[in-house]
């Protein structure tokens, strides 16, 4: 249960949430919370249940010890969109490209006209 004490705490620090924030989201008190965070108390699957559901990520993911795999639905989705995003510019990229190549033929052919 530390890792899932050492994960809340994290995703709370990641959002920018203070925990007396998170204690107001769950409906329970800052010391209850605060215990959760710690280690202190154990908490119940819906308690986990509840908590995945505020940080957006799923209950397995809260036992994760790879800190670095936490990552909420929003960021895998704003991953996600930065790389469609990426693949679009470079498709202007080459689209703008061929149109500059087809305006410089263009012009060749008017110059030698």
């Amino acid at each position: 249960m530390k890792t899932v004490s050492k994960n809340i705490k994290l995703l709370r620090i990641k959002m920018g949430w203070r925990q007396h924030e998170v204690a107001a989201l769950l409906e329970i008190s800052v010391p209850a919370f605060s215990k959760i965070e710690t280690g202190v108390t154990d908490i119940n699957i819906n308690r986990l249940r509840q908590i995945a559901d505020l940080f957006k990520v799923s209950i397995v993911d809260m036992f994760s010890s790879d800190a670095t795999a936490l990552k909420s639905e929003d960021t895998l989705k704003i991953e996600e969109l930065s790389e469609k995003l990426r693949q679009r510019e470079s498709l202007l990229i080459d689209l703008q490209m061929k149109l500059l190549q087809y305006y410089e033929e263009k012009s060749t052919v008017i110059n030698i006209g």
